[in-house]
């Protein structure tokens, strides 16, 4: 796992020692990212620099050192991540023709591959994650990929005459000669799903390469010249894929093999290695494939709390127990937190407001105290139907879609048209006259969100309000306005009969790569540790998505399948529990030791000399959040990590 970083000259013009300087610059700002060794490779003619930081997994010797020359001399490549079938790749190039390996590198697979098969054949091979920068000395051009799912970030964008790319945006604002200000329409995006979607960074003019795809770049570089990514891969083609005719048994016999190898390949390092567990279906059933092919207790980590509703360090001690691992764990308080929260800017580049950001850092600098390698449960929420969201969204519009739509309207504006406080004061526990049955705590709070769920059009609708943390954030972003992704485009969409389905679909190419692949990488790699996540193995997720619902969602239990399979290695009494997900006590704590903070961060004549955000609303919302008539907990957790991120003076304009 490493960091690449490089520029190209418009015009050229740079010399070799101008060139080394900017892009050394670069890669010392990603050091974190590949701490052990570094590189830079130089064309002075075509006034390009590629650069390397490296974290050593797969052979530790020189002979992994990057950037790296392919045998033939052709291609030069700054490359960033793992690919896990390098063996079977290698052992196909050796039956092609006969090369002469200098050493065992998953990298130098890499590039012998693309000069036998070309860019995309390569990728079409590749099982891992990854992103990289290619340079063609023949043809004269800079490639970069990414990986299926987008494990590996990989920003670029022109800027001052150059063309940038980096591993993180930090890369970008350590030079003098990069000059940055906020995408006003990429912070609408954040202020909607608390990160920014994918192509658009918080950056003017900088983007990130959507998961999936390559783009070829030919120089010399011209001011017009225009980056089209290409797919090599689809997500939508696996999702429209029919349901497969095996029965219950061959299909549940079919995934385990299918996981038993994701998670063997996954194992494969020259480091230590260990997992996250949380104690839930995901993490427990990768520790216990790990660990029936593993010949020594495999090392576990895990993160707690002292308040029980968010605690499931409780559940990972059970199942370590159980499956006789190497088990440590912390729990985290509120000091903690506050001490964290500082950190996030450098850690996340962009404004990122998942809450268990922090938990994710924390138990990352635990793990790598103890390992280089982590694998941990990410994607089987996705594939496997394991979100609240894909009941919810289909029980509410049971419920109200046999209402016309204008009457749900006019009953939601009468709601609205009473204040919160008023609806909590008309229904509030200790109302005497009340029977039991129509009490409610924060009631205002449940009133208002019912309201919003009556005014919705349809299945879509809602699902787009579950993701979204403000429903219209145009409002609130001065001068910004919402481009459209793929959350609001229906032609990026599998045709599928099921919106479960489709829900699954749209996380798995939205909310996976730009929220929790974006957490788990800057949380990991910002203490140099390389997480691995089998459950995001493409042929799992072809094999999930081609499985009938009733094997992922049944009778308001999603995961079904992986259940099963676990239950093979740990007991279901240890395992079966609501869902309670990664995050932190944030409605409490900011009403709390986090309160005086978020004041600083809020303050009026704050919000209006910066210009960015519309006061008046987001000091309604945190007056009433105090008050508790309402719990905006995540949009204002959400304000506030790009209030944080102001502060970290990364755009000076």
């Amino acid at each position: 796992m490493c960091g690449i970083a490089g520029i190209i000259k418009l015009n050229g013009g740079f010399t070799r020692d101008r060139l080394t300087s900017i892009v050394t610059g670069m890669t010392n700002a990603i050091s974190h990212r590949g701490p052990d060794d570094s590189g830079i490779w130089i064309d002075e003619k075509a006034s390009l620099a590629l650069g390397h930081r490296r974290l050593s997994i797969i052979d530790v010797s020189s002979h992994g050192h990057q950037p790296m020359v392919s045998n033939s001399g052709r291609y030069v490549i700054a490359y960033n991540g793992e690919i896990y079938n390098f063996k079977d790749i290698k052992e196909e190039l050796d039956k092609i023709e006969r090369i002469n390996w200098r050493g065992h590198s998953d990298t130098e697979v890499a590039l012998e591959a693309i000069e036998q098969f070309g860019i995309k054949g390569a990728l079409e091979r590749f099982n891992g994650m990854f992103a990289f920068a290619l340079w063609d000395k023949k043809e004269k051009t800079l490639a970069f990929a990414r990986d299926r799912v987008g494990k590996k970030p990989l920003y670029y964008g022109f800027n001052n005459g150059m063309l940038w790319f980096s591993s993180e945006l930090k890369s970008f604002f350590s030079s003098p000669l990069f000059s940055g200000k906020v995408n006003r329409d990429s912070l609408a995006l954040y202020l909607r799903y608390s990160y920014v979607p994918a192509p658009y960074s918080i950056v003017d003019g900088i983007y990130k390469l959507p998961q999936s795809t390559y783009v070829v770049i030919h120089t010399p570089l011209k001011f017009d010249n225009k980056v089209v990514p290409l797919p090599y891969w689809s997500a939508k083609d696996i999702f429209n894929k029919p349901t497969d005719n095996l029965d219950e048994k061959e299909s549940k016999e079919s995934l385990h093999k299918i996981l038993l190898d994701s998670v063997k390949i996954r194992m494969r390092s020259d480091v230590p290695f260990g997992a996250f567990l949380s104690g839930g279906i995901d993490s427990s059933l990768v520790v216990a494939l790990m660990q029936t092919q593993s010949i020594k207790p495999v090392k576990t980590f895990s993160i707690g709390f002292h308040e029980d509703e968010y605690n499931e360090a409780v559940h990972a001690k059970n199942v370590a127990k159980h499956l006789g691992t190497d088990h440590t764990e912390l729990y985290m308080t509120a000091d903690q937190a506050r001490s964290t929260i500082p950190l996030l800017p450098a850690l996340y580049d962009e404004p990122f407001a998942d809450s268990s950001q922090i938990p994710t850092h924390l138990v990352s600098k635990i793990a790598k105290e103890h390992v280089t390698v982590c694998l941990s449960g990410d994607g089987g929420d996705e594939s496997f139907g394991g979100y609240n969201r894909y009941i919810w969204a289909i029980k509410l519009w049971h419920r109200l879609g046999w209402m016309p739509q204008r009457s749900r309207k006019l009953i939601a504006n009468t709601i609205f048209s009473v204040s919160p406080s008023i609806w909590t004061a008309l229904f509030k526990t200790t109302n005497p006259i009340l029977p039991r049955s129509l009490k409610f705590s924060n009631s205002g709070d449940k009133a208002h969100k019912l309201a919003e769920v009556l005014s919705l059009g349809g299945q879509e609708e809602i699902y787009r309000w579950l993701v979204s943390q403000f429903k219209n954030p145009n409002e609130i972003v001065i001068g910004g306005k919402e481009p459209v992704t793929t959350l609001n485009r229906s032609s990026d969409w599998p045709i599928v009969n099921d919106f479960s389905k489709q829900m699954m679909f749209l996380d798995t190419v939205t909310y996976l790569p730009d929220d929790i692949l974006v957490k788990v990488d800057r949380a990991s790699m910002g203490v140099s540790l390389e997480a691995r996540c089998p459950l995001l193995d493409y042929r799992v997720i072809a094999a999930a998505a081609t499985l009938p619902m009733s094997s992922k969602l049944k009778n308001g239990i999603g995961k079904v399948i992986l259940r099963d399979i676990l239950y093979n290695y740990v007991p279901r009494k240890i395992i079966e529990r609501p869902k309670m997900g990664f995050g932190m006590p944030i409605d409490s704590w900011l009403r709390g030791p986090l309160r005086k903070w978020g004041e600083e961060l809020l303050e009026i004549k704050r919000l209006k000399r910066e210009g960015y955000l519309e006061h008046s609303t987001i000091q309604r919302m945190w007056n009433e959040h105090q008050s508790g008539a309402r719990n905006f907990q995540y949009p204002l957790w959400t304000v506030l990590m790009f209030q944080q991120w102001l502060e970290s003076n990364y755009i000076k304009s």
